[in-house]
């Protein structure tokens, strides 16, 4: 597999240095709720995103979890301007994008690029694979004729490993996996630095997540680039990811590097999440509890007071969790967690309350109800 570079297509090698290529502070994305025979009287907001720090360093993955309606796809769109942020900060390689006008937001989108979670409905059934990936170039001014773009799109395309046949063809020929291959190269195309990649692999077959898992480890190890992975697999995660951010209900509740947090999670949450996480191998499977939580996911209209999971928490306390919002501090070096009572309940001081939680061994006519990766998009 070769990679494609060209003097007018930063699409190189980067080092990895570890230094930060984004920052995000305080970030929150509110959605009006309207009434009204105009629908223009606001009654209240969707908090999709509300408060979230995180920095993600050059040249590595970020994986970002949780259940479906948390906020997490949203909290891609507005890194990268595609949803208007209702207040924070976001930082680009030192520059703040949620300041810059129209033109210089344009010539920054050439440096951050997304792969889409449904290949097929994110690529332009009209026109032929040529025509997607050239259209980017063109929008940049990449390359001073049609032949140095083809050269550019075909190095591109087999950075990805698809044939050079392809540029004729229309989506709708490829599989899945060529289809996202497809929405990979058009992210590369431009030679981003940071991709924000939104369910990558959640549209395929289990074989063919491997195949896009690995090609992705490749193309960073290759092009030095930066992953925002948001993902349901936890296990895609682990495999992808250095540092793990998990979610709930439009905040990050922790975050740790990835083998810590998957050996050691602190939150009641992520515990829930990582308890419902088959294990490879029958007898510890057998042996293993596994926590299911009570209750539903709060609306993120009316989030409840206090910590936001204190309503599904089995450790809940009576005043604390229902008053105050806990902030995401460090209890140990990198792994930071947004909990009243971590430590005790990672020493076992605190025990879970029984009338809110029940531990059982995964059978199969309990396993369908846990809270498992199967529901977290």
């Amino acid at each position: 597999m070769t990679t494609a570079t060209h003097d007018s297509h930063p699409n190189e090698s980067r080092p990895s240095d570890g230094a930060p290529l984004l920052t995000v502070r305080d970030l929150s994305v509110y959605f009006p709720i309207t009434r009204g025979l105009l629908f223009d009287r606001v009654v209240g907001h969707v908090k999709a995103v509300d408060g979230v720090d995180l920095t993600i360093a050059r040249g590595s993955t970020y994986g970002l979890v949780g259940e479906s309606g948390c906020g997490k796809s949203t909290l891609g769109r507005a890194i990268l301007q595609l949803v208007p942020p209702t207040s924070g900060s976001v930082r680009f390689d030192g520059v703040e994008l949620t300041t810059l006008g129209a033109q210089p937001l344009r010539a920054m989108r050439r440096r951050m690029q997304m792969i889409f979670q449904d290949p097929m409905s994110s690529l332009d059934p009209r026109q032929n694979i040529e025509s997607i990936l050239t259209e980017g170039l063109s929008a940049h001014g990449i390359g001073a004729s049609r032949a140095e773009r083809r050269d550019i799109i075909a190095r591109t395309l087999d950075a990805v490993g698809l044939p050079q046949w392809a540029l004729s063809r229309y989506p709708h020929e490829f599989s899945g996996g060529q289809r996202q291959r497809i929405g990979i190269a058009r992210a590369l195309v431009l030679g981003p630095e940071l991709i924000v990649a939104d369910e990558p692999v959640s549209a395929l077959d289990v074989s063919i997540q491997a195949q896009v898992l690995n090609l992705l480890d490749e193309l960073q190890a290759t092009l030095g680039l930066t992953y925002l992975v948001i993902a349901h697999d936890l296990a895609a995660v682990r495999h992808i990811a250095d540092v793990v951010g998990v979610m709930y209900l439009g905040t990050l509740v922790e975050e740790a590097a990835s083998d810590d947090l998957y050996a050691q999670p602190l939150h009641p949450y992520t515990r829930a999440l990582m308890s419902a996480v088959p294990v490879p191998d029958p007898e510890v499977e057998d042996r293993r509890e596994r926590i299911l939580l009570a209750g539903d996911l709060p609306s993120p209209a009316n989030p409840p007071a206090g910590c936001r999971f204190h309503t599904r928490c089995p450790w809940v306390q009576p005043t604390r969790c229902r008053d105050e919002r806990p902030q995401l501090v460090e209890h140990r070096p990198g792994h930071r967690v947004a909990c009243h009572f971590v430590e005790d309940i990672a020493s076992g001081r605190l025990q879970p309350r029984q009338r809110e939680v029940e531990l059982v061994r995964p059978v199969a006519d309990t396993a369908d109800v846990a809270v498992g990766p199967d529901v977290l998009v």
